[in-house]
């Protein structure tokens, strides 16, 4: 998983609320085990409409989007679209609780955002298109000086942070468990075929 300490970008503005998983991938194009690629179906029916908010913004890093963002199914490939079409981080008032998930664990930052909050970063936004999102000190900024301070999650942070998936976390301790180990016999006996 790449590290995550910031990120500085252009911002694609995605104003609705109760955005599901099935609009951010939809079905037909969960059948491939890969991670990459799936960028190109990113809201694939909505981007057939050339008014379409995303298309204001391509190359954007950082989407600002509505209320309950990701509700809907289990679908770990809602978030790997988004960060194939190259979003490193999603800016909302709230999350569908699995798609949080699912995002930290797969690299993409899930900022919940006050709504007020929000607004004040989507007005900036329309001024001059740039954001810092800084994840190592817990806040927003723009160029004009707005910052807006977040809560996260220590051990997401973390995680976004220094890059480290499951596996990653695990090898980290690799001396503690061959330690361990070492001093404890295994439990199974082993039949030699």
């Amino acid at each position: 998983m790449r590290p995550l300490p910031s990120v500085t970008g252009q911002v694609a503005v995605l104003d609705r609320p109760d955005v599901d998983t099935d609009q951010i991938i939809p079905k037909q194009f969960l059948k491939r085990i890969e991670r990459a690629g799936y960028g190109e179906f990113l809201f694939f029916d909505w981007m057939k409409d050339p008014d379409f908010e995303l298309h204001a913004t391509p190359g954007a890093s950082i989407l600002i989007a509505g209320r309950n963002f990701g509700c809907g199914s289990s679908r770990e490939r809602a978030v790997w679209a988004l960060d194939d079409y190259g979003f490193r981080a999603v800016l909302a008032p709230s999350f569908g609780d699995i798609f949080r998930s699912n995002a930290v664990n797969a690299g993409l930052a899930p900022i919940a955002v006050a709504p007020d909050e929000l607004a004040a970063l989507r007005d900036a936004v329309a001024r001059e298109n740039e954001l810092t999102v800084d994840l190592e000190h817990l806040v927003i900024s723009h160029p004009t000086g707005l910052r807006v301070p977040f809560d996260f999650d220590a051990h997401a942070q973390e995680t976004l942070v220094h890059g480290l998936d499951a596996v990653a976390r695990t090898l980290q301790r690799a001396d503690e468990i061959a330690a361990y180990e070492s001093t404890h016999p295994p439990r199974l006996d082993v039949l030699a075929l």
